[in-house]
């Protein structure tokens, strides 16, 4: 392990603004109140929870992120606990809500706020990696019909002029925004997140529009601050065939390109990085999914580490730096995150080994937090958060993740020294 791994690279973890700030008022704090009680009440009908998850499921709390883990009052100690395990860099997302709570009124306290933690962050070492946009909006925003009408673009490039003029000379990592695929599919295709919309012609129109504001965005930042790198964080799948019949492959190359690299292609002379997030693979039989799931999240999702080799090995077409922004499970009794972070680092090494330019893994999530429409249940931290009290305590895995990351820099101080 760590033969092939480059002497700068980050070891960090990742966050969102809504799932770990609380106190949000935006279209999911609304869409919260209004679903709460039905999203409870379909969970009692999902059958592969655990007993304690199924508990929590059922509770119409769960799905209301209220003070979530308080992060936005208690980064300070998050982040010394992200410095205690060694961790070098930090991904976390500003909060469109709280920078503009009213269309073109900025919050100056909210920006403060952001800034101030950018230079905590510089205060311990770590690398601030900024995401602009994960997935939240501004109610004004959203009732003006968000990404849905082109003509709202100029509205989300005015914030990331207002994020670009404030921060952007701190900030060399930028993403301007997060897994656009999975918010078109959620928001606009199934209308299972807000705005609740179904249809292929929703799904794409807001697709292309949110290509076209990546575009717009990586200009504005490229011209304050020429030297920022600009990317988004992509969430990409290791598309498996069962059999290598004739219509498999078919559909693989259908999946390949239509959810891998799509918006990839579109966006790459507008780039300088890509943002990986990578979960699962998803096996092709037929018209169907059928992974082995030897092992499982709590969510129920596939866990296949190993597949990030394959994910890395085809974006190394693009010649771009890869960093991993996020990758991770739902693990409440940390059963398998040892392991699955193990299985990880030996399948990034292996990639670097291939020719791939990875120089960074931020791990999903530093904290325990606020999981969309599935509430609080799933259990993603590396950081175990008592949400009753807002006591942090480390998870096993956690410490271990710290150990790889004091084995690398001991290693790599070792090669140095020679």
């Amino acid at each position: 392990m760590f033969e092939n791994f480059p002497k700068d690279f980050f070891w960090g973890a990742s966050t969102s603004s809504h799932q770990v700030e609380g106190g949000n008022d935006n279209n999911w704090t609304q869409f919260e109140k209004e679903n709460a009680q039905l999203l409870a009440d379909n969970a009692s009908k999902t059958s592969f929870f655990l007993d304690e998850n199924a508990r929590q499921a059922r509770k119409v709390e769960n799905y209301i992120s209220g003070d979530a883990c308080d992060h936005y009052n208690l980064f300070e100690n998050d982040i010394y606990l992200s410095n205690k395990l060694g961790l070098n860099a930090y991904r976390f997302s500003i909060e469109w809500s709280r920078i503009e709570p009213q269309k073109g009124m900025f919050d100056k306290e909210a920006i403060a706020h952001y800034k101030k933690m950018i230079r905590v962050l510089r205060a311990y070492k770590m690398e601030p990696f900024v995401t602009i946009w994960h997935w939240t909006l501004p109610k004004w925003f959203a009732d003006q019909g968000a990404f849905q009408k082109r003509k709202n673009i100029k509205y989300f490039l005015r914030f990331v002029k207002k994020i670009s003029l404030e921060m952007g000379q701190d900030v060399k990592y930028f993403i301007t925004l997060n897994e656009p695929e999975v918010y078109s599919a959620n928001s606009y295709f199934t209308g299972k997140w807000p705005p609740q919309k179904k249809g292929i012609l929703n799904y794409s129109r807001v697709l292309n529009n949110l290509i076209i504001a990546h575009v717009g965005a990586y200009a504005i930042i490229k011209k304050e601050n020429p030297s920022a790198m600009v990317g988004i964080a992509k969430n990409n799948n290791y598309f498996q065939v069962a059999s290598k019949t004739f219509f498999n492959r078919v559909l693989k190359k259908i999946a390949d390109k239509y959810w891998n690299d799509y918006f990839l292609k579109k966006i790459s002379s507008f780039q300088d990085f890509i943002g990986l997030n990578y979960y699962f693979r998803n096996t092709i039989d037929g018209w169907y999914f059928r992974n082995k799931n030897s092992k499982t999240s709590d969510l129920g999702w596939d866990l296949y580490p190993e597949g990030i080799f394959n994910v890395l090995e085809d974006l190394k077409k693009y010649k771009k730096p890869i960093f991993i922004t996020e990758n991770g499970l739902a693990d409440a009794k940390d059963r398998y995150r040892k392991w699955f972070i193990n299985q990880t680092v030996k399948s990034i090494d292996k990639a670097l080994e291939a020719g791939v330019d990875v120089r960074g893994y931020l791990h999903w999530s530093l904290l325990d937090n606020f999981e969309w429409a599935e509430g609080f249940w799933p259990r993603f931290g590396l950081i175990e958060v008592d949400y009753k009290t807002q006591k942090r305590e480390f998870r096993p895995s956690a410490l271990h993740y710290g150990k790889i990351i004091s084995s690398f820099k001991r290693k790599k101080s070792l090669k140095t020294e020679k």
